[in-house]
């Protein structure tokens, strides 16, 4: 039944909010209250408005956050494609600004506007979706125990698709970033693309996209979810629901960051490739994989470190304050359900 449903949901998986809620405050209802005033959510959970806001606050958080860090992310692109000519990050802005001037550190920024924000409407729109299919497959206690894996499983899912709807714009950017006099904006080089090499070059770089991303956000979903589960637990002196906006909105940033670190390290090699399969479409990806070598999958990964601990800390802030904003339901951090602690006691008195 949906009571059951959006009664575990409260208790274990979703994300940790950063409102502040008592225990007597979790109601995910739209429905008017007994005394006759409109609950404090704006919708309810699991309702096509909910997941729609969700998406919304996704379009924001990665449309926003990448579109800011275009210069540290074209040079760490040029960094991986032709390491002598930018051997390093301070070398590669010099370089970038004396051939093409400040206006040449925003090479990009219109593709990557238009696919990271529909990467994030994918990315945390169906992560809520799937969290909350999974978990009603697993039941309550499983859910709990297991959530780790749920986290993991509907990030991966969420991902899949949401590549999908990145990957023609990660290919375009990635060209005018990377392929000296190709083109200077999205408007010349897509239908330049398309015309030259089908539509089919948009997604030769899906495959590699889907290695760097999948497992960089499967790490920034899971290692967040836990992250700032046991900050709450270990760090902050007193419960969530006793800590105003700001500190909560910190414990968000801070696990961001941390989560943002980790997501760097494990999807570097997959970026890298990525970059120089765009600018050699013809090699391929064992192709290009060979001419690399393991080593230069590396490069540019302190350049990416900063860029995606900032970026991944900036957007859980921005996805949590607009779900503040738009007072979605927001439960507080996981808890043991009672009937597992009944069943842990029976057998530790046994």
């Amino acid at each position: 039944p949906r009571f059951h449903r959006e009664k575990m949901y409260k208790r274990f998986l979703q994300p940790q909010s950063a409102s502040a809620e008592s225990p007597n405050s979790r109601t995910v209802s739209c429905a008017s209250t007994a005394g006759g005033q409109q609950s404090q959510y704006s919708c309810e959970f699991g309702s096509g408005a909910y997941y729609a806001y969700c998406g919304f606050g996704g379009v924001l958080s990665c449309g926003l956050t990448h579109t800011a860090v275009v210069p540290l992310d074209l040079v760490k692109c040029r960094m991986q494609v032709d390491s002598v000519k930018y051997p390093g990050i301070v070398k590669g802005f010099k370089v970038t600004l004396a051939e093409d001037g400040v206006r040449g550190l925003a090479k990009g920024w219109a593709p990557t506007l238009i696919g990271y924000s529909l990467q994030g409407l994918g990315k945390f729109g169906f992560y809520e979706v799937f969290k909350n299919v999974y978990g009603n497959m697993m039941g309550e206690e499983n859910a709990f125990l297991y959530r780790t894996s749920l986290y993991l499983a509907a990030s991966a899912s969420a991902e899949f698709f949401a590549d999908m709807l990145l990957a023609p714009m990660e290919a375009t950017k990635v060209r005018i970033q990377t392929s000296s006099g190709y083109a200077k904006n999205l408007r010349e080089a897509f239908p330049k693309m398309l015309a030259a090499e089908g539509a089919t070059t948009f997604y030769k770089g899906l495959p590699p996209l889907w290695g760097r991303q999948i497992p960089y956000t499967m790490m920034k979903f899971a290692c967040f979810e836990r992250t700032v589960e046991a900050l709450y637990k270990y760090v902050v002196p007193k419960p969530r629901d006793q800590c105003n906006k700001a500190e909560q909105l910190t414990v968000t940033f801070v696990a961001g960051y941390i989560a943002g670190v980790f997501c760097a390290i494990v999807s570097h090699p997959a970026d890298t490739m990525v970059s120089k399969l765009n600018q050699m479409p013809e090699a391929g990806l064992v192709g290009v994989a060979k001419a690399l070598g393991w080593k230069a999958m590396w490069k540019g990964l302190g350049a990416r470190i900063i860029m995606i601990g900032t970026l991944t800390a900036l957007q859980w802030f921005i996805y949590d304050t607009v779900k503040v904003v738009l007072r979605l339901p927001r439960p507080p951090p996981p808890s043991m359900p009672e009937s597992l602690r009944l069943k842990l006691e029976a057998k530790q008195a046994s």
